[in-house]
């Protein structure tokens, strides 16, 4: 027996007159309070909309439904008149509460007057819902249960039973190591134990086995219905990465990280990484790679569909989208570009109501609180942007600094953009293209071979290295169209951030006079604080 049920079953032997449980999960909620009831030697009955007051003993009952009690307040008139000791659930009973149902003030009336007469009847009335709509009249009468999915234990009974359901079959492998088992249960997380039965019967038909892949994308369906997160099927790979050899030995470090292996070993769950840097230098492509190498789904948080326009949404936008990413964990949440989402956060309090400061703060303390196994990976190009509380320890594992590549990276990267397009880099010549293309970001590279593809495809002939140096020459980096103020993010980063590469950051040295000091507090202090602090003003 579950926690959920225990105290159920406490409360029921306590004489709790109404309970609310909060489940999707009917079937599985029916079953384990049919084991309480039968033990505690009372009636069960279940009731519906549709069939009203069946008995619940049984899982499906022959005849058609009880027209007598289909009504709300019918069914609650004949709970009060039975004088028998019993448990009656009540599905989707909420709808029932609410103020657009013409009889909700009756059916609240009749359910207090009903807890006061169950005290001394020994029943109590469950309501059964996938959501909790409590009415205020309600508050002090009812207790509310939230009935957590299905745990690893629940889960791997299930896939034991798929698994010798299947053994000897033919075509169909059934046996697992350990390490694949853990791995499918983990990836099963979240789901319920119908939507995990479901995937498990789709591997068997589709793959004929059990596919951790399949089973990831079946948690699609539930990062869609959530509106506020958006679910990535990730395809690129650590390999697609020219460079950042640092970050990529950090990530493949913890490629083990959330097994039952590392945490018995005392790891914890790695937290997440914020990575700093030059616009286009790979790192949206590194939060996509971290979910890939670890074989987990990649959620990304659109802050856009945070701030919606009613009053109070936002900040339940957000409590929402985290309760789905601790969901549907383990997972990768990724945060694109935090500093756009959080613009606006040091004048919030009379610019939007406090809605921004509000919003944030819901999400700085759950990252530094979180339990769950979320990894987060927040990208950011506008450093001064972001709020110091945001970057200090506990939040983040780490902060890496994402440079502009040097001469070798370049180069790597010329040969990873070539063979995503199916060319061969033996036949280029990648010494001359790194070297015309200093400054040139990742993904200015990647246009760049673009763009000699469109002129040699117009031509009609295969790409040649003159078409990409062409193109290189056309173009003007970004590092150069904006010099000072990308200077001045290398120069902050310096010293405060961990570097990606082992050559970011090389040639850059850090502020050696007041001269130096000045001129970066001049750049910073209007894009993060609004206004110096004098140092009379300080206490």
């Amino acid at each position: 027996m579950d926690e959920q049920m225990r105290e159920i079953d406490v409360l029921i032997r306590a004489r709790y007159s109404l309970l609310y449980v909060v489940s999707w999960e009917e079937r599985r909620v029916l079953r384990a309070l049919r084991e309480i009831v039968v033990g505690q030697d009372k009636d069960f009955r279940v009731w519906s909309e549709t069939m009203g007051l069946r008995d619940g003993t049984q899982q499906m009952t022959k005849g058609g439904a009880d027209s007598r009690t289909r009504d709300p307040l019918q069914v609650l008139d004949t709970i009060r008149t039975s004088h028998e000791p019993a448990v009656y659930v009540l599905k989707d009973f909420h709808v029932f509460l609410n103020q657009g149902y013409p009889h909700a003030s009756a059916v609240i009336r009749k359910l207090r007057d009903l807890a006061d007469a169950l005290h001394t009847a020994y029943a109590t009335v469950i309501l059964l819902s996938p959501v909790l709509q409590l009415p205020d009249e309600l508050q002090k009468d009812v207790t509310v249960i939230d009935y957590d999915l299905p745990s690893m234990g629940e889960l791997e009974g299930l896939l034991n039973r798929a698994m010798d359901s299947v053994r000897g079959q033919e075509g169909v492998k059934a046996s697992l190591s350990a390490e694949a088992k853990e791995r499918i249960l983990k990836a099963a997380l979240g789901l319920t134990l119908t939507e995990a039965e479901n995937v498990f019967a789709k591997c068997i038909v589709e793959k004929g086995a059990f596919d951790l892949d399949l089973i990831v994308a079946e948690k699609q369906q539930l990062i869609r219905k959530s509106g506020v997160l958006e679910y990535f099927e990730s395809k690129d790979d650590v390999t697609d990465i020219g460079g950042l050899e640092i970050l990529k030995a950090w990530l493949s470090n913890r490629s083990l990280a959330f097994t039952d292996r590392a945490q018995k070993f005392g790891l914890p769950a790695p937290r997440g990484i914020l990575l700093l840097g030059v616009q286009g230098c790979g790192k949206s492509l590194t939060a996509k790679a971290v979910a890939h190498l670890w074989r987990l789904p990649l959620l990304r948080l659109d802050v856009g569909r945070i701030f919606a326009g009613l009053v109070g949404s936002s900040e339940q936008n957000m409590r929402r989208a985290i309760q789905m990413a601790e969901t549907v964990s383990p997972c990768v949440l990724w945060l694109d570009e935090i500093e756009k989402g959080l613009a606006g956060l040091q004048s919030s309090g009379f610019a939007d109501a406090g809605v921004t400061a509000r919003v944030f703060a819901t999400l700085n303390t759950w990252m530094q609180e979180k339990t769950d196994p979320v990894f987060v990976v927040a990208t950011a190009n506008e450093i001064t942007q972001l709020p110091p509380e945001l970057m200090r320890k506990g939040r983040f594992d780490e902060i890496f600094f994402v440079d502009l590549p040097v001469e070798s990276e370049r180069r790597e990267i010329f040969g990873v953009h070539l063979v995503k397009r199916d060319r061969d880099p033996e036949k280029f010549d990648l010494d001359e293209l790194a070297g015309a293309s200093e400054g040139s970001s990742g993904a200015e590279i990647e246009q760049a071979i673009i763009s000699g593809l469109y002129s040699a495809f117009e031509q009609e002939r295969e790409i040649a290295t003159e078409d990409i140096l062409r193109a290189i020459r056309q173009t003007v980096p970004l590092s150069v169209t904006m010099r000072e103020e990308i200077g001045m993010v290398r120069r902050w980063a310096k010293g405060r951030a961990r570097p990606a590469s082992r050559f970011a950051l090389a040639d850059v040295e850090l502020p050696s006079d007041d001269g130096d000091l000045d001129e970066m507090t001049d750049w910073a202090m209007p894009r993060v604080w609004g206004r110096p602090v004098r140092s009379q003003e300080r206490p």
